[in-house]
């Protein structure tokens, strides 16, 4: 009992025992026999001569309930005002149990007990107990929150991490990491992921902004690469293989991104990524107006046969053309100053000594270093309908398929929901992570990751006056290659080959 009611009820026996000293021998009770005196019994009480006694139980009754009253009630305001510490304390955390010995990996973010989805699910993936899941388990988990598994998470944070660290940002570096990811994997609006990470729309949109400026900027030169040296050899062998076309090493198309909402205006170009994220308006309202009815700007790109892209620009609103925004290209000026692909010996097809070279679809100019298909509908001669099957089979499995990767796994790239000013690095961030995918071995499920764009029929390009030479070029090799192309056919199928036309 509390120290102060004993003295009152101590005072108390004093006053009872002047005024009824029958109860008591002693008219002033030592602190031995206080506790004894205190709990005297009820008939005692009742038999005594006066009324003080019941006096003495009543308030002796009142002192201790008030005191056990006032204890429980002190106690039920320590626990809430402690609650309300645990939960008010920075991180958030609702336990009060100390952190692990062993801190998690990547770094905990901000949490409560009650989180939303998006929250909760990052909290229970960056933890110890990571290490302890099945792997195939943990990045089908991690793939569905982010789009990528673990093992490409990890490889991003730790490139990213130094850029983010001390910066403007007020959450880590792997949650910033995670916040992007759920942005550009799902394609939610700011104010829809607020709900699911508790914070401002806002921070989710400066977050955004400043992973994808730092993947268009410092991830772009290590992901996305001209080949050259070994690697270039490794590119002309698989298409090699795909295709039985020689020295060919990319394939070239291009892919409106469609934006959400009209830009009010024209912006001026935007540097990123070497010449990969730059976009550029036209001079009228309808400048970003593509062929298909809806406000974008242009993606072109080059893939290999492994689905990795290695070169990228955004630099064209929805109304220019591919022949266009491809002669806008830093890729255009390196390809005719002879700078690139320059490591793979040409090759002796017919008499033309045939170096790498790339293909695209009716949309692009012909050209030395660009070969397109002969015909759109198939009318050309039995061995120019063998070159365009050939080109139209290098070109599915390569860039059209990265294309509907690219926006199978990014699904903000389907209806972008960012600024105009930020819509170009966002696309080549959503390049550079798709190459880390493809360069990981992440799973291609069609099902699941393929995106189908609908079908384009662009006019055919035509060559301009300073291109004629290109031109006349492109035209003597790509009509041998399919002369040689066509005559190895027919060797190996058996059959006689037809005379060839003579080459111009």
């Amino acid at each position: 009992m509390d120290p102060s009611v004993l003295l009152m009820l101590s005072n108390l026996l004093h006053l009872h025992n002047h005024l009824d000293p029958l109860l008591s021998d002693s008219a002033t009770p030592s602190s031995a026999n206080l506790a004894a005196a205190a709990s005297s019994s009820p008939s005692s009480l009742y038999c005594s001569s006066s009324p003080a006694p019941l006096l003495f139980l009543a308030i002796a009754s009142v002192l201790s309930y008030a005191s056990s009253a006032a204890g429980d009630h002190g106690g039920s305001n320590r626990r809430r005002r402690r609650r309300r510490r645990s939960s008010t304390s920075p991180g958030g955390s609702s336990s009060s149990s100390p952190p692990p010995a062993n801190p998690p990996a990547p770094t905990a973010a901000p949490s409560s007990s009650d989180a939303p989805p998006g929250l909760s699910a990052f909290q229970s993936l960056s933890s110890d107990r990571i290490w302890s899941m099945d792997p195939a388990a943990r990045d089908v988990r991690w793939r569905s929150h982010y789009g990528l598994s673990y093992p490409v998470f990890a490889t991003l944070v730790e490139h990213l991490e130094p850029h983010l660290r001390g910066g403007a940002l007020p959450i880590p570096a792997d949650y910033a990491v995670s916040v992007a990811l759920t942005r550009l994997s799902r394609g939610l609006s700011p104010r829809s992921l607020a709900r699911h990470h508790q914070l401002p729309p806002t921070l989710i949109s400066k977050v955004t902004n400043a992973v994808t400026r730092l993947l268009s900027t410092k991830l772009y030169p290590d992901y996305v690469r001209i080949p050259s040296g070994h690697r270039l050899l490794q590119t002309i062998q698989s298409f090699r293989d795909l295709t039985s076309l020689p020295n060919l090493c990319g394939a070239l198309d291009g892919s409106p991104i469609k934006l959400r909402r009209r830009p009010p205006s024209p912006p001026s170009p935007h540097s990123g990524g070497g010449d990969s994220a730059a976009a550029a308006g036209g001079d009228d309202d309808d400048a970003y107006q593509c062929r298909h009815g809806y406000p974008a700007v242009l993606l072109q790109v080059v893939a290999d046969a492994r689905k990795i892209f290695w070169d990228v620009c955004v630099k064209a609103p929805g109304s220019s053309d591919d022949a266009s925004h491809f002669r806008d290209s830093l890729l255009y000026r390196r390809l005719t100053a002879g700078e690139i692909l320059r490591d793979a010996a040409a090759v002796p097809v017919r008499g033309h000594q045939l170096r790498p070279y790339v293909v695209g679809d009716w949309a692009y100019p012909l050209m030395s270093f660009l070969l397109t298909p002969f015909t759109s509908d198939g009318n050309g001669s039995p061995a120019q309908n063998a070159f365009d099957a050939a080109v139209m089979k290098g070109r599915a499995a390569s860039v059209e398929a990265a294309l509907g990767l690219l926006k199978g796994r990014w699904r903000i790239l389907r209806d972008l929901n960012v600024g105009i000013d930020h819509a170009a690095q966002t696309v080549v961030a959503c390049c550079v992570l798709h190459n880390m995918c493809q360069i990981a071995g992440e799973p291609e499920d069609e099902d699941v990751y393929m995106w189908r764009d609908p079908k384009e029929s662009a006019p055919a390009a035509r060559a301009l006056d300073s291109e004629r030479a290109l031109f006349y070029s492109g035209e003597s090799l790509r009509q041998a290659i399919a002369d040689d192309l066509y005559e190895r056919q027919q060797r190996l199928s058996g059959g006689a080959p037809a005379p060839a036309p003579a080459s111009r």
